[in-house]
């Protein structure tokens, strides 16, 4: 079962990345660095699953905002090249806690991960994401959850995988700089091991593939 891998300096670029306020307050350098790190490292810790000292998450912000400074040097650049984009439409997004996920549910995530393969996984700490198919098959497999995880539909994954050697975060400011300007907002951004998986409403995917698959062609 693949997880994300990601690390502390990464997940921080993933929560900022996922919130349009933040990132756009970022960019402008009108957000205060020690009060930002404070907001966001409840979620830094649950998804890194133990603690992280706030300085910590402070520098990373700091490098994270550093990389403004050359977005528009990397707009010109071709940092999408050979890249491979890849768009699922009718896809839901599942999401619970797993501090009091049992055997079952462990059996349940094996079964599930042998027969849907185009799933994503993703562990986040004590969490657990899947992006899969919308459809009553994977609906019934997952109706025991608890009431708190709830299932999020109406959306699709543009998969953006790169050749090795290509920084993932130099590739996700980019695509989201791309979607940005462009008036898209992702519901998700999420790191795989060969890229990233960006996660929209449906109504959304075609206009940002499209968007994308220009800077590819470049």
């Amino acid at each position: 079962m693949r997880t994300s891998g990601v690390s502390m300096p990464e997940v921080v670029r993933e929560i900022i990345t996922r919130n349009r306020s933040i990132y756009d307050c970022m960019k402008m350098d009108v957000i205060n660095f020690t009060a930002l790190a404070v907001k966001i490292q409840p979620d830094v810790e649950k998804t890194m699953g133990g603690p992280v000292h706030l300085n910590t998450i402070v520098v990373a912000i700091k490098r994270y905002a550093d990389s403004f400074e050359t977005t528009n040097e990397m707009i010109d650049e071709p940092v999408l090249k050979d890249a491979r984009l890849t768009l699922t439409d009718g896809i839901m997004g599942i999401q619970w806690n797993m501090v009091d996920a049992g055997d079952e549910m462990t059996k349940m995530l094996n079964e599930f991960h042998k027969e849907f393969t185009d799933s994503e996984f993703f562990r986040f700490g004590d969490s657990f994401r899947i992006l899969a198919e919308d459809s009553d098959k994977v609906r019934r497999m997952f109706q025991s959850l608890p009431k708190e995880n709830q299932y999020n539909s109406g959306l699709a994954k543009i998969k953006v995988a790169v050749p090795a050697g290509h920084s993932r975060s130099d590739v996700m400011q980019f695509v989201t700089e791309i979607l940005h300007y462009n008036g898209i907002e992702m519901a998700d951004a999420l790191f795989t091991p060969d890229g990233l998986v960006i996660v929209l409403q449906e109504a959304d995917a075609p206009r940002a593939y499209e968007k994308l698959r220009a800077q590819i062609s470049r």
